[in-house]
């Protein structure tokens, strides 16, 4: 099926076949894993299908990349070997000495820190601002801003961003929208449709979906943005081997469903969890009364599978919590397919420890697995007990 017939198709039908038609040689169904560092050229120049060394390029990535961009409803995917590599080489290819970045002022830890320590140690400023408010988001914006980065659902807050509304605000000013959409995944909200001009995955989390594969990737439809993006992509090296993209397809593929059940079962676990005596505050775009509801209601297809909640009893009752699950395992990142649970302030967000970034400490962070949604209940409610 050729790529302009299958850009009409459903979201399940191109996860399942954008990038990954079957071997032309030996029918296989399956992406072949192109294991080879070099590729024989017919003469000096003479690449076949354009392909010389597999940091260049590599068939398998190759097709990772065009179910990556078939998946976010843009025109060029490039994939990379981590979430934060995706982030250095866009952050790179946005700005330069002098220039400043806005951020949300509750951003995944790992993206506060290269922004804090690294980037500015190059000259780059930047400006936290709740992406809620969609007025601060303008207000922060300066001459010397060159990007507005946003998550949406944040990490580990769970605050929603208004992407067309704030795409309205940087498109004005002439500065770049860059949105994480790790924790919606493209199943849930596809932010280039609403005007964003740069989608990021840890492709780690929800696209990989299984906790074995750690990966990044980058979306757009700006094919100066792009070339940039392959530059730093081949001239930094930080590229997924082979069988990383093979199996972050391989994921892929079950998206659809996956998000579907997650999404069930987080209803099901904030459902429980509203109004329970060791519970101060559950945050979950899904809740009428969350602050971002109706845009997420309007911008998301269902409220995806994280899940935060604030302990009664402060640090002690969250690190308690951690500790008393069965089912939940405690361990960082997300978005596979088991649960899983962290205390955000002392594992993925501790590098925002005493900077305006900082997470509350009675704060523990759910992703919530597609296991028996009866069974993650139960956990939770002995764990609280």
């Amino acid at each position: 099926m050729s790529s302009e017939h299958l850009s009409t198709r459903g979201f399940a039908t191109r996860a399942i076949h954008a990038g990954q038609e079957p071997d032309p040689r030996t029918g296989a169904v399956n992406v072949p894993i192109v294991a080879s560092s070099t590729f024989a050229q017919d003469g000096v120049g003479g690449m076949r299908e354009g392909y010389e060394y597999a940091r260049t390029g590599n068939p398998t990535r190759a097709a990772l990349e065009e179910a990556l961009a078939s998946l976010e409803g843009g025109s060029h995917g490039r994939a990379f070997s981590s979430g934060m590599a995706a982030t250095d080489a866009a952050l790179r290819s946005l700005l330069r000495p002098g220039d400043h970045l806005v951020i949300p002022d509750d951003a995944y830890g790992g993206t506060f820190r290269l922004v804090d320590k690294v980037f500015s140690q190059w000259g780059i400023t930047y400006t936290p601002v709740s992406v809620n408010d969609v007025a601060a988001v303008r207000a922060a914006i300066s001459a010397q801003t060159k990007a507005v980065w946003i998550e949406t659902p944040t990490n580990p807050l769970l605050n929603i961003g208004d992407i067309a509304a704030i795409a309205d605000v940087t498109h004005d000013a002439g500065v770049r929208l860059v949105v994480d959409n790790t924790f919606a995944s493209p199943y849930l909200q596809q932010p280039l449709a609403l005007g964003a001009d740069v989608v990021l995955h840890s492709t780690t989390k929800y696209l990989g979906g299984h906790s074995d594969v750690v990966g990044g990737a980058l979306v757009t439809d700006d094919e100066e943005l792009d070339a940039a993006f392959a530059f730093l992509q081949n001239g930094a090296g930080g590229v997924p081997g082979p069988f990383d993209a093979y199996l972050t397809l391989r994921g892929a593929k079950t998206l659809a469903v996956r998000m579907e059940q997650h999404s069930t079962n987080a209803e099901a676990v904030v459902d429980m969890l509203t109004g329970h005596p060791a519970i101060s505050s559950v945050l979950y775009p899904g809740l009428p009364e969350h602050p971002g509801h109706e845009v997420a209601a309007r911008q998301m297809a269902r409220f995806g599978g994280m899940v935060s909640v604030r302990l009664a009893g402060g640090r002690e009752a969250a690190l308690q919590l951690c500790d008393r699950t069965e089912i939940f395992t405690l361990a960082e990142s997300l978005g596979g397919i088991e649960s899983l649970i962290e205390h955000p302030g002392a594992m993925t967000h501790a590098s925002t420890a005493g900077s305006a970034l900082e997470v509350p400490d009675d704060l523990v962070r759910l992703s919530v697995g597609i296991e028996t949604t009866t069974d993650l209940l139960a956990d939770l409610k002995q764990a609280l007990g």
